[in-house]
C-alpha cells in the first residue's frame, strides 16, 4: 500500500493512502488504538449514514467507543459544536489517554484536529478523510473552526498520529464535492509544477472522469507537495503560505457567503483565478487562460463571478485573512507556474483587480 512520510519539528507520521486503506490498516489500527483508555469518533450525518458500519467493524473488539454526529458542512466548525463536542468529552468521562478519530472530510478533520489539540490541553488523534478535498486538510496538522468574520479564525497548528486515507469512499461523494476537493489538486499544480498541471488537464477532461479515472497517483502527488513545505515550514513562518495560493479571496468569499453559499473548492476557484489574473498584471505570467478557463467549464466550474458580491465586502473579510498583518492584505502570486512568491497586495491593487472582473461581466478571464 502506497505510505507517505510527513516529518515535522514535532512529530512525524504516516499517511497511509489506496482503495483499501481502512482494511489493511485494520489489524495493525486495532491493536494501536486498544491502548488507549476511549476511542471517540467524530463524524457527520452523511458519512455516519452511509460509511459507519465500515468503521464499527475495526472497532468491534473495543471496550469504549463513543460516538459523536455533527451536522454536515461547515455548520459543524461553529463555537456551538465545538462546545457541544467538548460537553459530550467531559460527560462521557474521557481522560487524557483517550483518542480521537476525525472520521470525514475536511470539516470534520478541521473541527477533530481542533478538539484533540484543546481537550484537556491534547490529546491523540487520527485522521480518517472521506473526500477528496481532504487530501489537503488531513495532513500538515492545521485544525481550526471558523468566526463569522472568517474562516479558520480560532484554530492550532497539531499533527495526528496517521492519516488513514481509503479512498472507496469517493464512490458515494455528489460531484459537486468531488469538483470542490479536486480544486485543491488544481492548487498544488499550480504552486509546484507544469507537467502535474498539464497531466490533470490531460487525464480528467469531464466531470464522469472524477469517478472513472484513478485519482490515487494524483492524490499522493498532492500530499507529497504538502508534506515537503510542511517539513520546512510547520507553523506557516514562511514557505508554508505557498499553500494559500487562492485562499485570500476565497476565504473572503466563504466569509462573506456565510461559509454556505459555496464549497470551499468553489470559492477557491474564483480565488486561484483572482490571483493568477493579478500575477499577470504584477509579473507578467506567462499562462493561456483561455484553455484554463475552457478546462475548468467542461469539468463543470462556474467561471462567472457573482457580479452582486460588494467588493467592500470581500476587502473586509481578506482583512481578517491570518496572513494579513500590520492590516496589509498578503497575496501568493506565481511568477509562473510552479514559482509561487509572497506580496503584500495594496488596496488600489485589490480594486483594481476586483474592478477587472466585474468589467468582464463576472467573466473571470
Amino acid at each position: 500500500m502506497p505510505e507517505i512520510t510527513v516529518r515535522t519539528k514535532s512529530k512525524t507520521y504516516p499517511v497511509y493512502i489506496n482503495k483499501f486503506a481502512l482494511e489493511d490498516v485494520a489489524e495493525k489500527w486495532t491493536k494501536s488504538l486498544a491502548k488507549y483508555s476511549h476511542v471517540f469518533v467524530l463524524t457527520d450525518e452523511h458519512v455516519s449514514e452511509l460509511h459507519q458500519a465500515k468503521l464499527d467493524k475495526i472497532l468491534a473488539d473495543l471496550t469504549a467507543v463513543t460516538y459523536y454526529v455533527a451536522p454536515n458542512g461547515e455548520e459543524a466548525k461553529t463555537f456551538r459544536v465545538y462546545e457541544d463536542v467538548m460537553t459530550k468529552m467531559i460527560e462521557t468521562g474521557l481522560d487524557r489517554k483517550a483518542v480521537l478519530i476525525a472520521f470525514g472530510g475536511g470539516v470534520i478533520g478541521d473541527l477533530g484536529g481542533f478538539i484533540a489539540a484543546t481537550y484537556m490541553r491534547g490529546i491523540p488523534f487520527y485522521q480518517v478523510p472521506t473526500t477528496v478535498l481532504a487530501h489537503d486538510s488531513a495532513v500538515g496538522g492545521k485544525v481550526a473552526i471558523n468566526h463569522p468574520l472568517g474562516k479558520n479564525m480560532i484554530g492550532n497548528f497539531y499533527q495526528p498520529e496517521a492519516v488513514i486515507y481509503d479512498t472507496s469512499f469517493f464512490s458515494t461523494l455528489p460531484e459537486r464535492e468531488m469538483r470542490s476537493g479536486f480544486a485543491e489538486m488544481i492548487k498544488h499544480a499550480l504552486i509546484s509544477d507544469q507537467t502535474l498541471l498539464r497531466a490533470l488537464m490531460d487525464t480528467f477532461t469531464q466531470p464522469e472522469d472524477f469517478y472513472t479515472k484513478d485519482l490515487t497517483p494524483f492524490l499522493q502527488r498532492g500530499i507529497e507537495i504538502k508534506a515537503s513545505i510542511v517539513a520546512e515550514d510547520e507553523t506557516e513562518q514562511g514557505v508554508r503560505a505557498y499553500l494559500n495560493f487562492g485562499h485570500t479571496f476565497g476565504h473572503a468569499l466563504e466569509a462573506y457567503g456565510n461559509f454556505g453559499k459555496w464549497l470551499h473548492g468553489e470559492a477557491i476557484t474564483y480565488g486561484m483565478i483572482y490571483a493568477l489574473t493579478m500575477s499577470e498584471r504584477i509579473y507578467g505570467l506567462n499562462f493561456d487562460s483561455l484553455e484554463f478557463k475552457t478546462w475548468l467549464q467542461r469539468l463543470g466550474y462556474d467561471t462567472v463571478f457573482d457580479v452582486t458580491v460588494p467588493y467592500n465586502k470581500i476587502l473586509e473579510n481578506m482583512r481578517h485573512d491570518k496572513k494579513t498583518t500590520f492590516n496589509e492584505i498578503t497575496m501568493v502570486l506565481l511568477e509562473q507556474i510552479g514559482k509561487p512568491v509572497i506580496f503584500k497586495a495594496e488596496d488600489e491593487l485589490i480594486l483594481e483587480t476586483y474592478t477587472q472582473v466585474m468589467r468582464n461581466g463576472g467573466d473571470i478571464f
